[in-house]
């Protein structure tokens, strides 16, 4: 028997069927950023493909939300939201008759933590060491998020990440596949999560020039096999 499910955290909808139909209405999930004022940090770029209204609440333990960088959080709430999709939801029986050395996690990230390692960087510059957040570490580096979430789900096969810029979710399907077909597990949580719409993520990629500066009209930004094409477009999000 062959069980698939979907989960999404985007710019253009956190629920499945809503992501779906805004994709074929053709809308466009890119805005002008709000969360933080990009004119202060002068960027030639002010747009980007933010989330808006993100609640975990019911996926994840309030705690846990609280403190995990946004692409932990986001991931794990797609994450468990696929789980849900393909009728093993959190708790269920379903769940508990799984064996959990055949269930695995392989969810990447491109760019993992940015926001605990900015805030660490931060805190050490105006503060000193002692005042860094002791998990800048481990919610900086991109393996984490697949991990949280096996940890979370109790998961004890398979788990690591790959990372490889735009291609991370596509290899972490291909590998999580293979890991099946192979026969070291039989159900594989696949994907990819980064939440990297902050100051240094988006000045970062202003710098190398690689941005769009299409801010006057942000739904059509994103165009990348036109020929009026100025940059790529910024977006944020998790799929599982």
């Amino acid at each position: 028997m062959v069980v698939t499910g979907l989960g999404c955290v985007t710019s253009l909808g956190h629920d499945k069927h809503v992501f779906y139909e805004n994709l074929l209405a053709g809308k466009s999930g890119i805005s002008q950023i709000e969360r933080w004022d990009p004119v202060k940090h002068e960027l030639p770029t002010t747009i980007a493909g933010e989330i808006k209204d993100f609640d975990p609440t019911g996926w994840m333990a309030p705690k846990m939300s609280r403190r995990v960088d946004p692409y932990i959080a986001y991931l794990v709430v797609a994450a468990k939201k696929a789980l849900a999709d393909a009728g093993i939801a959190e708790g269920s029986d379903a769940i508990k008759r799984l064996t959990p050395g055949r269930c695995g996690s392989l969810i990447g990230s491109a760019m993992g933590g940015m926001h605990s390692f900015s805030t660490a960087v931060e805190a050490l510059e105006t503060s000193g060491h002692r005042k860094m957040n002791p998990f800048c570490i481990p919610f900086a580096i991109t393996n984490m998020g697949s991990a949280l979430t096996a940890m979370d789900v109790g998961f004890m096969g398979p788990n690591y990440s790959i990372s490889a810029a735009c291609a991370s979710g596509n290899y972490c399907i291909h590998n999580a596949a293979d890991h099946i077909r192979k026969g070291d597990a039989d159900l594989m949580l696949a994907g990819a999560s980064d939440a990297a719409i902050l100051p240094i993520g988006m000045g970062g990629f202003a710098a190398a020039r690689a941005l769009s500066r299409r801010n006057d009209d942000p739904a059509t930004a994103s165009r990348p096999w036109d020929t009026d094409r100025d940059g790529f477009v910024m977006g944020e999000g998790a799929g599982a």
